[in-house]
């Protein structure tokens, strides 16, 4: 029996640990059957944000006049997008597998695994690859990822239908589409296909689509989506059914406003109904280590699991599903089994972004939230166009809102519209280095003329500093 200081189940973000431990001389393994890198460089982040980059160019084009710009889109190569796309994305994980395959004290094995009891595993090999037998780590960590969910509709058996796992690289554009889900994958999808020119449908079960999102959020999300889809917000899918090429689903309302039901025809049916974690086919049972009803691995602070010196991180925590996540979390378990640190994870400053038109980015707490807890807040909300680059850009619905606890602590700020993702990061770094209240950002000095202006006049108006000079540009407009 092969044995190693520590072996990684799964080639995405819980390989850092795994080359970590090489780098201080340890003799490590990773185990995985499919492409390295995990989902989010084959089939998910990654791939999806080139195809969204390629939507917001043909959207721009399309309204390039509104600044004055006459413009014609002729055509989109639908095929020669995905394709490019496809190349590079599994050129990524093949020179990751090249990678792993050369560095000194890491073994790769290309199949699945198994617990046989605590710490031992047994590897079921990739075809053509040679059985290993069994193998034995002194740690474990746990990073097999997650796959779609598939949800409980009458017929779906019998129905070919599309996830985000191959809905990314399809050769032809479809015609129409029906997308059942209204979380950020169906969102983004939506937008994704719906600006290329796909007639979309979308089925949430909740009455406005990203519902996790903050309520100001949410609401503009959905306003602009049903310019690029047909929204059905507020109905669950009950049955579908194949009709020739086409695909017929019976969505029936969640609430009591509204027709009972609708019917939907389209090409091609995808489901973006949430994901589940890969720890079914583990036997985690013989390791010791406890899950929750939905397969997450259950973990202390430190991400140890039930089960001694085994580890987990990624989606198979219920925590944050998110590519950013789980490398915080490959940080947290090296130092953990490197250097014994006994750090403990902090998800308080942990930002996510969606990648619709318009662009939302978030952090902290939302108003629900708050309200949950019974805590008092303050809300403060700038639209873009409180900045001159918000005017040059018009932004349109964008803003920036910023919830504030009594003495000024940051709680909370959501940002929707133009490179809301990127803007965010300087709030993210004052929740996590900074004191932690609004005035880490309003006391700071920012660029002029920069999109960062709007983020600065959010946190100004919270702050409520009395010798402000910070301009808005709502009044300049309004002369």
């Amino acid at each position: 029996m092969d044995e190693y200081d520590i072996i990684v189940i799964g080639g995405g973000s819980g390989s850092q640990v795994a080359t970590a431990a090489a780098d201080r001389g340890l003799e490590a393994a990773v185990v995985e059957r499919g492409p390295l890198g995990g989902a989010c460089i084959t089939r998910g982040c990654v791939p999806s944000k080139a195809l969204l980059h390629r939507a917001d160019v043909v959207d721009e084009i399309r309204r390039a006049d509104r600044f004055g710009v006459e413009a014609t889109l002729d055509g989109v190569d639908y095929g020669a997008i995905t394709s490019s796309i496809h190349d590079t994305v599994y050129a990524k994980a093949d020179r990751q597998e090249r990678n792993l395959d050369e560095a000194t004290r890491v073994a790769l094995y290309r199949g699945e695994a198994q617990f046989v009891d605590d710490r031992t595993l047994e590897i079921d090999p990739n075809e053509g690859e040679d059985d290993p037998g069994e193998i034995r780590g002194e740690h474990v960590v746990v990073a097999v990822g997650s796959r779609p969910v598939t949800p409980p509709i009458d017929g779906l058996e019998d129905v070919d239908v599309r996830t985000s796992d191959d809905v990314l690289f399809l050769d032809e554009r479809p015609h129409d589409l029906v997308i059942v889900g209204g979380g950020y994958i169906g969102a983004e999808l939506g937008y994704f296909f719906g600006a290329l020119g796909t007639a979309v449908s979308i089925v949430g079960r909740s009455d406005r689509l990203v519902p996790g999102e903050d309520d100001d959020v949410s609401e503009v999300v959905t306003e602009s989506l049903a310019t690029y889809c047909d929204l059905y917000t507020g109905y669950e899918a009950a049955a579908v059914e194949e009709d020739g090429d086409r695909v017929d689903v019976i969505a029936e309302s969640t609430g009591d406003e509204g027709d009972d039901r609708v019917e939907l025809s389209a090409d091609d049916l995808l489901l973006a109904t949430g994901r589940r974690p890969n720890t079914d086919a583990l036997d985690l049972d013989a390791a010791g280590v406890e899950t929750d009803d939905e397969g997450h691995v259950e973990t202390d602070d430190t991400l140890e699991t039930t089960a001694e010196n085994v580890w987990a991180l990624g989606d198979v925590l219920a925590a944050q599903p998110f590519k950013h996540a789980a490398d915080y979390e490959a940080e947290i378990v090296s130092a953990n089994i490197l250097d014994g640190a006994d750090r403990a994870v902090d998800y308080e400053a942990m930002p996510h972004a969606i990648f619709t038109s318009p662009q939302v980015a978030s952090v902290g707490r939302t108003e629900a939230d708050l309200a949950a807890d019974d805590r008092e807040y303050e809300s403060t909300l700038v639209t873009y166009d409180a900045a001159p680059k918000g005017v040059i850009l018009d932004a349109g619905d964008g803003f920036v809102k910023v919830l504030s606890g009594p003495d000024g602590d940051l709680l909370g700020c959501h940002i929707v519209g133009p490179d809301a993702a990127t803007l965010l990061h300087e709030v993210v770094v004052a929740m996590e280095h900074g004191s932690g209240t609004v005035d880490d950002v309003a006391e700071t000095v920012h660029v002029h003329p920069s999109l960062n202006e709007v983020v600065l006049k959010a946190f100004d108006e919270a702050a409520d500093r009395p010798y402000s000079t910070v301009p808005d540009w709502r009044d300049v407009s309004a002369e």
